[in-house]
């Protein structure tokens, strides 16, 4: 997807760990926190493994590909800038890591989405600082 100088939908905040993982998808790579004590995936970034309580991890690769989870389909905007949306449906997508994050699948209708729908990343340049992993219907 191709970066658009009239984004007007809301940012995230870059700051903080999540500066890391936002600075992976600007180079349209998924990378999540693993832990090297358990290996268990985290998303949202943060310093402690929520299964063991070791402060040991690094960033490894996602496959990216991943099921809907869960959705739930907006019929009236929350923010004015998503007024032209509606009906709207953000997502929850389960990556194959195990790691769940709320994202948007593209391409699909919300009367389109099904539980279990394989999806993967596709990332969308929405500033010429930001890229946001979205998702796409899979093969």
């Amino acid at each position: 997807m191709t970066a658009s100088r009239s984004y007007k939908m809301p940012l995230p905040r870059t700051g903080g760990m999540s500066a890391e993982f936002y600075r992976f998808c600007r180079q349209h790579e998924l990378r999540f926190q693993r832990c090297t004590e358990c290996g268990t995936w985290r998303h949202i970034p943060r310093d402690m493994c929520a299964k063991c309580g070791s402060f040991k991890w690094q960033w490894e690769r996602s496959s990216g590909k991943g099921k809907v989870f869960s959705w739930t389909t907006a019929t009236q905007p929350m923010l004015p800038q998503f007024a032209d949306q509606v009906p709207y449906s953000p997502v929850i997508v389960e990556l194959d890591e195990g790691v769940r994050m709320v994202t948007w699948v593209t391409g699909v209708t919300p009367d389109e989405l099904r539980l279990g729908m394989p999806v993967e990343v596709a990332f969308d340049d929405v500033t010429a600082e930001i890229s946001l992993p979205r998702f796409r219907r899979a093969a």
